[in-house]
């Protein structure tokens, strides 16, 4: 069934997020905005263009055939989410990957998952049927997996000399990672309201004759350039005034291709996490705003799993280990139960609510 399809979708996009700052480990002698000023042209500018261009050639015709109050509301989200975007870089580099996800992605997945469903006024009605019932129940089971890598990680923390942490973690600090991280969480999640205000442009696009799979592609070109105009000015600056543009061109040319190849390497993989999210929210049905649960739920799966590739966790207890993994298994387990709902959605639509877009519901009354 589609939403089964759909939650593949987002396990895949979820597997290129926990990666993409991989490839950061391998960056020498550069300074963070350095390296993140690449990897956001690449991920955010030119990848969304190229994608565009290659799924969905009449693009920019279904960005002229939108309202301008639809594209400036979303590119503006854009730009808040770009804000979170930032932070999300400091918190994997003050907190690591699995301490780092499970705090920051927490509060994004709260905020991104309800308040537009809050603010459309369909509170109410989503957790009125069966089906809504279920989804929300594997939101609050996705929060405790959550909660409990959260846990797993402070524990950590507590149990490491600063010898290991720094070990694990080059620049570990919890008090700038956890200040990080809380800033991150709130922003990021204007992803989710960018997607969400900009449905319009989804049914537009489809109305051209774009496969419905890639509806969101036009989309993802205008929030992610957002996105990229936040980060950009503010690695600029960082640049300026720390002297550091000239990391650009100095030192060996074998340490500057290298460097390049994984700034650029990150930025092609950062970019695959919002193109199967946004096709994998096409295929989730009713309560398609669930899709933001589900997708970082995986993001945090994976990005322990790296964690624990990379031995951020090989000092710690066993009891520390056991929470661990059983908060991965409590996030896997979320995203049976939220596909479980969306399919009884599908199954019977009769019991479940009208979409919660603005659109959907003129439509709706309309007809």
């Amino acid at each position: 069934m589609a939403p089964l399809f759909g939650i593949l979708l987002h396990a895949i996009g979820g597997l290129a997020a926990g990666s993409n700052y991989v490839p950061f480990r391998k960056i020498c002698h550069w300074s963070w905005q350095t390296y993140w000023l690449i990897t956001i042209v690449v991920s955010y500018a030119i990848m969304p263009s190229v994608a565009a261009w290659i799924t969905t050639p009449q693009f920019l015709v279904v960005l002229g055939k939108t309202p301008t109050s639809t594209l400036a509301l979303v590119f503006c989200f854009g730009v808040l989410w770009g804000v979170g975007n930032l932070t999300f870089g400091l918190t994997a580099r003050y907190l690591g990957l699995s301490l780092g996800y499970a705090v920051a992605l927490g509060l994004c997945t709260a905020c991104g998952t309800l308040v537009p469903v809050i603010v459309h006024g369909k509170f109410v009605e989503f957790i009125a049927p069966v089906s809504g019932q279920i989804v929300f129940a594997g939101i609050l089971v996705c929060l405790t997996g959550i909660a409990l890598c959260g846990y797993a990680g402070i524990r950590k923390e507590r149990e490491l000399s600063e010898e290991q942490k720094q070990a694990g973690v080059k620049e570990f600090s919890l008090v700038k990672g956890f200040v990080m991280a809380v800033v991150a969480g709130l922003m990021s999640s204007f992803m989710a309201f960018a997607i969400d205000a900009g449905k319009p442009i989804g049914e537009i696009a489809v109305e051209c004759g774009i496969p419905e799979v890639y509806r969101n592609t036009p989309l993802l070109v205008l929030v992610m350039g957002g996105c990229a105009a936040a980060n950009v000015i503010w690695c600029l600056l960082l640049g300026v005034t720390s002297g550091s543009l000239c990391d650009y061109a100095a030192g060996p040319v074998g340490r500057l291709a290298g460097n390049y190849f994984f700034a650029i390497l990150a930025g092609v993989i950062g970019y695959n996490e919002f193109f199967w999210y946004g096709m994998g929210t096409t295929k989730m049905g009713r309560y398609d705003f669930s899709s933001w649960s589900i997708h970082l739920a995986f993001v945090i799966i994976f990005s322990s799993i790296w964690g624990l590739f990379f031995r951020e966790w090989k000092d710690i207890g066993r009891g520390t280990r056991w929470i661990l993994w059983g908060g991965l298994a409590t996030l896997l387990l979320s995203t049976a139960i939220i596909g479980g709902g969306n399919c009884m959605a599908t199954l019977y639509p009769s019991e479940s609510i009208a979409q919660t877009s603005p659109s959907h519901i003129t439509n709706t009354v309309e007809k």
